[in-house]
């Protein structure tokens, strides 16, 4: 399997081919996945739907390496984890993949990189190691070629000021942000910047109480003085991202699928419109597992965007857009 074939898809014909592809190599080559679908009985030589394939839950990466190919990884990446929490690893072993994945995403979302300054408040994740959050964040602050693009810490005085420059030399600006840092600015500094984009990761790291999507969404949109309030949808064990530009709808890259399961049973699926379990299918995540079984809830509408309207219960509390609704 090439890039190639991956990142120029555009139907669910040209999805679907690949998915089997993909699974077939997967299947055969991850030993880990290989003996998930072996001790679920079912002959990976039988699945000729992108339905019928089995999703590894997710918890998988908290105990096992998931790797489709014995070559030495690139780049480990690491979730956060409040302390004593067990932290997934997924084994990277060609980070090529990843960044071809995740500036082509943003690309089709947003256009040029270079048409914006982008800045980046992710406290959390800049103060440990491992972050796939911030690896994304720092290449497209290095892409955007903008002096003024940069990362904060807690200098939300340098921040706002910033801020103010960007909207009074009237220049296209992003405001990446974890949940708990975007409410910790807007506390003591308020904006009116109509054309800023704000991006919320997700995640209090148990900082603060967690907020249901519309009552956070109304306090940033009111502290920044925008419209509406953009989120990524990711994680430590997948190499894509969706995105949504307000209201909490997700919309997928090309090579990234959502299907939802039934809530009781995690082999059956349930239709667009029914609250189920999020299964991902990340083609990007050639070199791992591209059928992964979250433990996130959502909704799946018949246009493929979709929402996330919480997680299971007695699930780990998780940094990337997984808010309770």
């Amino acid at each position: 399997m090439d890039k190639q074939q991956v990142f120029s898809i555009q139907t669910n014909v040209q999805f679907s081919v690949t998915a089997l592809e993909v699974f077939q190599h997967q299947a055969k080559n991850c030993v880990v996945y290989r003996e998930f679908i072996h001790g679920l009985n079912i002959d990976a030589q039988t699945i000729s739907t992108i339905e019928q394939i089995p999703f590894l839950p997710i918890e998988f990466f908290k105990s096992h390496a998931i790797l489709s190919a014995a070559t030495r990884a690139d780049v480990v990446f690491t979730s956060s984890g409040t302390t004593g929490m067990v932290t997934s690893s997924h084994f990277v072993n060609d980070v090529s993949w990843y960044i071809d994945s995740f500036r082509k995403a943003f690309g089709l979302f947003y256009g040029e990189i270079n048409n914006y300054t982008i800045l980046a408040l992710l406290p959390a994740y800049l103060e440990r190691e491992g972050s796939s959050l911030i690896y994304m964040a720092d290449d497209l602050i290095r892409q955007s070629g903008s002096p003024d693009s940069g990362f904060f810490l807690y200098d939300h005085d340098k921040l706002y000021q910033q801020l103010k420059k960007q909207r009074d030399a009237q220049k296209p600006t992003i405001l990446i942000g974890v949940t708990f840092a975007l409410l910790d600015f807007i506390e003591n500094y308020m904006l009116d910047f109509p054309e800023l984009i704000v991006m919320e990761t997700g995640g209090m790291k148990g900082r603060r109480k967690e907020m249901i999507r519309e009552e956070l969404h109304d306090q940033l949109c009111c502290g920044f003085g925008v419209s509406a309030i953009h989120s990524e949808y990711g994680m430590t064990e997948l190499l894509s991202q969706a995105y949504s530009k307000g209201e909490g709808i997700f919309n997928c890259p090309p090579w990234m699928k959502i299907i939802p399961r039934d809530t009781n049973d995690p082999m059956t699926l349930v239709d667009s419109g029914r609250v189920g379990g999020i299964n991902v299918i990340d083609l990007a995540n050639i070199n791992s597992c591209s059928f992964i079984a979250t433990q996130d809830l959502g909704k799946v509408y018949a246009n493929n965007s979709f929402e996330v309207l919480g997680r299971f219960d007695n699930s780990d509390i998780r940094g990337c857009n997984l808010l309770i609704a």
